[in-house]
């Protein structure tokens, strides 16, 4: 396996993971009220890392990686419903009062953000992969050419990933607008000025690995 898509598949595992994770607590933007999901970190990253592996190992390789990429979550699922259910140590309630409270609070609620996360997981990456290697054509791609595919494919899945999440995870917890408002504004703007650099960044990793490596995969059209 080349070495650029072997630190690719465990850098991914570990942030579809920590996506779901952070998804539960809502960051303010500081303008008008507008607020993101913390998770939107670790899932631009999903982008970058999917775009990067389509770029140099095909299409059919990022959506089998988009794919793979429910194991971890699925684990990380049942691990958190057995921690929940066990129960806590005395000396944790004794030692550390309120602590399995919070705990139990903040996770306990996370099962709807689980529920939602894979759902416009699955949707957004696949797409941000198919507009990704549509916009190819049929020739290789300078910098800026991928650049540029990388924020166009970005923002237009990842503002379908925002409407689709937070519908699913938050409707009726509490008013969602600046919530979906802020979210939105973020992964676009992200999107544009920040994504295609880590892209262009990545694939450059990526190539000096399997060169370093001696596993370079053969350039694709």
């Amino acid at each position: 396996m080349p070495q650029g898509l072997f630190t690719g598949l465990l850098l991914y595992g570990g942030m579809t993971v920590l996506a779901g994770f952070l998804a539960f607590k809502q960051v303010s933007l500081g303008i008008g009220g507008l607020a993101v999901e913390a998770g939107i970190f670790a899932f631009l990253l999903l982008v970058v890392i999917s775009s990067t592996v389509a770029q140099l190992y095909g299409e059919g390789t990022a959506r089998r990686l988009v794919w793979w990429g429910f194991l971890p979550l699925v684990f990380s699922i049942g691990l958190m419903a057995l921690v929940l259910a066990l129960p806590p140590s005395p000396d944790m309630l004794e030692g550390r009062p309120g602590a399995n409270e919070a705990f139990e609070l903040v996770h306990g609620q996370f099962w709807r953000v689980v529920a939602s996360g894979p759902v416009a997981y699955l949707v957004s990456l696949l797409l941000n992969v198919w507009i990704f290697s549509r916009l190819r054509g049929s020739g290789e791609t300078r910098t800026f050419g991928l650049m540029l595919r990388g924020a166009i494919a970005s923002a237009l899945s990842q503002a379908i990933d925002s409407v689709i999440f937070v519908t699913l995870a938050f409707y009726g917890e509490f008013p969602i607008t600046n919530l979906l408002f802020g979210q939105v504004l973020a992964k676009v703007v992200l999107s544009l000025v920040l994504v295609p650099f880590l892209i262009a960044g990545g694939v450059a990793v990526a190539r000096r690995l399997d060169r370093r490596n001696g596993t370079a995969a053969p350039t694709l059209h």
